[in-house]
């Protein structure tokens, strides 16, 4: 019987298990604060970052928006930016992607400072990550290893194929599975949209994660019997539900389910996780800054 892997139950565990290191911090004075940031007014954006600050409130981590219009010039985002950097109240933050067409995305992430980088965007960060001396891991992959922690996905020796080589997802994911470590150890496969023959790859594969951004890309046909599967992609297509729309991901989960050993979901799956992860990343960055220990989950 396929299991659903159920993401929202392991974040909330992970977000539980933090509360214990936010309060050893807020009673050492060093309660931890991230910050978002918003360029501009795209209503997707705005919904994760509300996201995003409704769970600081929920663990008890200091949150704290910064909005900056999206006709502003690039000097008035950097100032955001170099404010954040000199606020010792503020432990991580992140400029959320995507930004006005005028703005550099790159150099934005190069002005942030690498300790407070809870995204893990940084190049210095990046660096880090590549060499196995990983300050925060990105949230999205590393919540990935979490769901294979709690529900016993075995990576050392496996074949995992990955379908996306986005900064975001899939090149740190590729990097964090391939390294000598707890968690990882696997043969790693980089899918792209340049690949040919993409099935052949995904049904070579014990695990397949799909990061791609493309609806439903992936199907039974082109998974092994047994597969674990973890899709990260998330869409919204009209369906004829009250609502006019649902959520599906890079995954055709009604057949892959009846193919997989394991699935996530699309919503509840990856998700939940990415934003516990990044909860995890700022308390880390305080635990740092403050010199205070803690224990992480």
């Amino acid at each position: 019987m396929t299991t659903i892997i159920d993401g929202d139950g392991v974040a909330s565990e992970i977000r539980d298990a933090l509360g214990e290191s936010i309060e050893t911090l807020a009673e050492a004075g060093a309660r931890p604060g991230l910050a978002t940031v918003l360029m501009g007014d795209d209503p997707a954006s705005q919904t994760y970052v509300n996201m995003k600050q409704r769970d600081c409130e929920e663990v008890g981590i200091e949150g704290v928006h910064v909005d900056v219009d999206g006709d502003a010039p690039a000097e008035e985002l950097y100032e955001a930016i170099e404010e954040l950097n000199a606020d010792p109240a503020i432990h991580g933050y992140l400029v959320q992607d995507p930004v006005p067409e005028h703005i550099d995305y790159r150099e934005v992430l190069r002005r942030i400072d690498p300790a407070k980088d809870v995204d893990g965007f940084h190049p210095e960060n990046v660096g880090r990550l590549v060499a196995g001396d990983a300050r925060f891991k990105p949230c999205t992959p590393h919540g990935i290893q979490k769901l294979f922690e709690a529900y016993d996905v075995e990576t050392e020796g496996a074949d995992v194929t990955i379908v996306g080589r986005s900064d975001i997802v899939g090149k740190p994911m590729a990097n964090l599975l391939m390294q000598k470590a707890e968690g990882a150890n696997a043969t790693v496969t980089v899918c792209h949209s340049r690949t040919t023959d993409l099935a052949e790859k995904t049904r070579s594969a014990d695990v397949v994660i799909v990061a791609c951004g493309v609806t439903e890309l992936v199907d039974a046909s082109m998974l092994s019997e047994g597969a674990v599967v973890i899709d990260v992609g998330i869409s919204r297509v009209e369906a004829d539900n009250g609502k006019g729309y649902e959520l599906v991901g890079d995954v055709e989960f009604e057949s892959a389910r009846e193919k997989a050993s394991a699935i996530t979901p699309v919503p509840g799956g990856v998700g939940p996780m990415t934003r516990a992860m990044l909860l995890y990343n700022t308390v880390k960055a305080a635990s740092i800054t403050e010199d205070v220990p803690v224990e992480l989950p």
